[in-house]
């Protein structure tokens, strides 16, 4: 079978992918010159919208409507805009062997596909209960939701389950956001999760605190300081019970596993630099093989703001460190430089009627502002990291667009603070006079 060539490739599918994508058509394209490669079998598409609106009972979120570029507000990439433009959508297509020295990629069905220059695109892969061999994790109705095929699962579940109780196992993002989906379908929700309080990663326990009792209010236990050690199933299979460490047995129809993500390197060890858990790329997302780049969750790269080399798993970084390798491969080709990646790290998300934002970095002494009540009618707080005298990270519930923006200032500014009592009186309005 001869092999395919193109000029570059896009591996993956995900959002990177996606804005990669339109990129190179905005620098410049001949037809035929791209190809994005993914093993998915749709386009790529804005994934935080799985979490979110997918499960919504009323008006959920579908494709096409979440395709990229929508969630930055640019132009819906559907399939006939990379015919337009050329591009090759290769879908359904899982590459199994990648030879960098060689320029080659050889998919499961042994089509090789060859290029002059290569954009990794590959993203994370959930952890599953599995990998750690824990008692029949294997049962039906366990999920995980990473990809599109993941999410329509679990929404026949929903449907098929209605009133019917569930038990996520993990605190983070996707417990967070899919506990408050399932509530809102009308399940009972339980939480479990081994740390003293949800999000421990980035939220202190004042922050914590006022989600968990939200939650709580909402009709949602939460159960920490434990793990899932095993499941039993019924006799088609089927997941009913989840035992924790602790002893307790909770009764279940639905569980929803998310512990966390691993980088999908494992096809190019030996052949690129890797680093902190990723594949090592300098400021325009170079790795240390010639002609081939990495972006979004798999790159570790020079956080500039911080001086320090960091991957970093998040949406907005998936978007913007695409964009900036696509405009350093063009440029490199007409003997141009750009702008090394400036990045300040940013973290969201919704929740019920909730919404927060986060800049900068949660690292050193900390000030809470506002009203974090989670019985208030709409709670609006806030806090700052301050390290060394200087604010260098800000997180903000219920802020307005402008309010939002006033924090992305103050942790991009990073101001200096003469006294930490001074700053909590201030509260938001320290960050609106930056």
């Amino acid at each position: 079978m001869a092999a395919k060539n193109f000029k570059y490739v896009i591996l993956g599918g995900g959002v990177s992918a996606g804005y990669a994508a339109r990129e190179f058509a905005k620098q410049g394209l001949k037809p035929g010159e791209l190809a994005v490669i993914s093993k998915e079998a749709v386009a790529p598409y804005e994934r935080p919208a799985l979490s979110k609106a997918y499960l919504f009972p009323e008006s959920p979120a579908r494709l096409p409507g979440f395709h990229v570029c929508v969630g930055s507000g640019g132009e819906r990439l559907l399939p006939e805009w990379y015919k337009e433009k050329g591009i090759e959508l290769i879908l359904s297509t899982e590459i199994v062997k990648v030879d960098l020295a060689g320029k080659t990629l050889v998919s499961g069905t042994g089509e090789s596909f060859k290029y002059q220059t290569l954009v990794i695109a590959t993203g994370s892969t959930v952890i599953r209960l599995t990998d750690f061999g824990v008692k029949g994790a294997e049962a039906k109705n366990i999920f995980y939701l990473r990809e599109i095929d993941d999410a329509d699962k679990l929404n026949e579940a929903i449907k098929s389950k209605k009133n019917g109780k569930a038990v996520i196992v993990g605190g983070g993002y996707i417990g967070l956001e899919l506990g408050a989906a399932l509530r809102i379908n009308n399940l009972d929700v339980k939480m479990v999760y081994p740390e003293p309080w949800c999000m421990p990663r980035l939220f202190t326990s004042d922050i914590a605190a006022f989600y968990e009792g939200y939650y709580a209010n909402k009709g949602i236990k939460i159960i920490k300081g434990t793990v899932a050690v095993g499941f039993t199933a019924n006799s088609d299979g089927e997941v009913k019970e989840v035992h924790l460490k602790d002893g307790t047995v909770l009764e279940a129809d639905i569980v929803v596993v998310g512990v966390g993500g691993r980088p999908l390197t494992t096809l190019f060890k030996g052949q690129v630099e890797e680093e902190k858990g990723g594949i090592k790329t300098d400021a325009f997302f170079k790795t240390s093989v010639p002609d081939v780049y990495a972006v979004g969750d798999v790159a570790t790269f020079p956080l500039k703001l911080y001086n320090e080399i960091r991957r970093v798993e998040h949406v907005d970084h998936a978007r913007k460190s695409a964009e900036q390798a696509v405009k350093a491969i063009k440029a490199s080709e007409e003997g141009k430089t750009i702008e090394e990646y400036d990045y300040l790290p940013f973290f969201y998300s919704r929740s019920f009627d909730l919404s927060w934002q986060f800049y900068g970095d949660n690292v050193g002494e900390t000030v809470l502002f506002g009203d974090n009540n989670p019985t208030s009618q709409k709670a609006k707080f806030g806090t700052y990291w301050i390290k060394d005298g200087k604010v260098v990270g800000a997180f903000l519930e219920g802020g307005s667009p402008e309010e939002n923006q006033s924090i992305a200032k103050v942790a991009k500014v990073q101001p200096p603070v003469a006294s930490l009592d001074q700053l909590a009186k201030e509260g938001l309005s320290f960050a609106s006079k930056i």
